[in-house]
């Protein structure tokens, strides 16, 4: 972890540049976590893990011009590891380029946990060459230490997830999205 903001309010964070190699592990650039009232802008961020997380305890989360990659993109989370409860909410990402990275922008939550993400906003959002664009995922488990199992709670992700305006690259494939609002399934995109 490079840069670490914890326990903190009213932070106004711009013009960094945090860069680590892409082979390095656990090496997010800005870490958050459990702090409000945060504005992260006009920053460069490449490394060998998230170039921004965002975990429990935060709210009133600000990203702008953000440029990211390597790395593994702009998450929230993980939320939920070990069954604990984390929130999340207020998080706006709004403007960024994210470029050859494992993910685009994800929401990643552990089997087992519980508490909420809430109102989370992507938009303006360009990506190229990124393996995975967008991944919302409520049931993350570490496979090499083989503790999955089915689990019947979870973190809720839910109260307005937005993605406006994500620019993928020609070819970007988009496959295995299935949307449930209100109840009704909406269309695929195969």
């Amino acid at each position: 972890m490079h840069v670490r903001f914890e326990d903190s309010t009213n932070v106004q964070a711009s013009y960094l540049t945090v860069t680590a190699p892409e082979t390095s592990p656990n090496t997010d650039g800005i870490h958050v976590t459990n702090t409000q009232n945060i504005t992260i802008s006009n920053s460069i961020i490449g490394t060998g893990d998230d170039c921004i997380s965002i975990v429990s305890g935060s709210q009133n989360v600000q990203a702008s011009g953000i440029t990211c990659g390597p790395g593994h993109g702009i998450s929230i989370g993980s939320l939920g590891k070990g069954g604990s409860e984390d929130h999340v909410s207020k998080v706006t990402v709004n403007g960024a380029k994210i470029s050859g990275t494992m993910n685009g922008v994800r929401i990643k939550t552990w089997q087992g946990g519980s508490g909420m993400a809430s109102n989370i906003v992507f938009q303006n959002i360009q990506m190229n060459d990124v393996t995975n664009p967008i991944i919302i995922d409520q049931n993350y488990c570490d496979t090499n230490n083989g503790q999955c199992k089915q689990q019947s709670k979870a973190v809720k992700v839910q109260n307005g997830i937005v993605l406006q305006n994500v620019q993928l690259d020609k070819g970007a494939e988009c496959s295995n999205v299935n949307l449930a609002y209100k109840g009704s399934v909406s269309p695929r995109c195969a």
